[in-house]
């Protein structure tokens, strides 16, 4: 096992220094947006006394090296700082809007990576057969279609015309599960059809790729059946490949659903974001950027962790 804790040991540090480096884009980003933030909160009427005492009471006159240590500091302590324009702790307030894109991703994710796996079986088992060419024609329809458009096309059709679900997913803690799922119906039919094409196609690639080796043709001479070839013997030696496309599209279901969210009003955390870009409050959308890019580091160092406890060669060393 020494070998496999060794691994795991470097992909967890990597990713730490991943995530500082991250911190580090993420600040000098938001530095060198044009615009003055206290310009923004008092106004263009502001006097340029008014402004400076506003910056100074920001800390914004500090350096930026010096801010960018203590907002770092202050995150290794779990404080994500105060939003400008309210006055609101980010953390508290960012608690309920993460939870909610959770909900979201994972209603998602529950529905899209077993069939996004089940139809790339379907699809190596009848490859090159009418199963294979229209399982992978509408994925690839799907994929290619904008998250937005996808969006106003299922609120035609499930809203207006059939009127089955709501328009506008807002949930609140109020709200029972059913009615959080039917609120959020839309929005997940959306997500589901984006990611579901990429992890299906990767899936199919990644078994087929493995289908050419020689204990593939030795199950086959066998006698055994091919969706017992493919299920049995195909899939466990293309885990990793198919893992880490899952893993990356999990991470695009919390990262990646600004548009989704901003169309249908959803309360999460890209219309958190989007909220306060608008108002060009720095502090949120830092903590915001930061939150994402520890979400997806993590993701693809689960990603790794898994593929190398799948390999049996690290698991048994000699």
């Amino acid at each position: 096992m020494r070998p496999i804790l060794i691994l795991v040991a470097q992909r967890i540090v990597l990713g730490l220094g991943l995530l500082l480096a991250a911190s580090l884009l993420i600040f000098m980003g938001t530095e060198i947006l044009p615009g003055d933030v206290a310009q923004s909160i008092l106004g263009q009427s502001a006097t340029p006394q008014a402004l400076a005492n506003l910056r100074q009471e920001l800390g914004l006159d500090a350096p930026a090296w010096a801010r960018y240590l203590e907002w770092l500091g202050g995150i290794m302590r779990g404080d994500l700082g105060t939003a400008l324009t309210n006055g609101q702790d980010i953390a508290t307030a960012m608690g309920g809007r993460l939870s909610n894109t959770l909900f979201l991703a994972f209603c998602a994710a529950i529905i899209s990576v077993p069939l996004a796996i089940g139809l790339g079986l379907v699809a190596v088992r009848y490859q090159g057969k009418w199963p294979d060419k229209l399982i992978s024609g509408v994925t690839l329809a799907t994929v290619s279609v904008p998250e937005f458009m996808l969006g106003y096309i299922g609120m035609f059709f499930l809203t207006v015309q059939l009127r089955m679900f709501p328009s506008v997913a807002t949930i609140h803690d109020g709200m029972s599960l059913i009615e959080k799922l039917q609120t959020v119906a839309i929005p997940v039919l959306v997500l589901v059809l984006v990611i579901l094409g990429h992890m299906m196609r990767m899936t199919r690639a990644a078994i087929l790729n493995v289908m050419q080796s020689a204990y593939i043709e030795t199950a086959t001479l066998k006698g055994l059946r091919p969706i017992t070839v493919i299920a049995r013997h195909a899939l466990p030696n293309a885990v990793a490949p198919v893992v880490n496309v899952v893993m990356l599209n999990l991470a695009y279901l919390v990262v990646g659903v600004v548009v989704v969210e901003v169309v249908f009003v959803f309360p999460g955390m890209g219309q958190y974001l989007v909220d306060h870009v608008t108002k060009r409050d720095v502090p949120v959308v830092q903590a915001c950027g930061l939150v994402f890019a520890a979400v997806y580091i993590g993701l693809n160092i689960l990603a790794d962790i898994i593929s190398i406890l799948a390999n049996p060669r690290l698991r048994h060393p000699k």
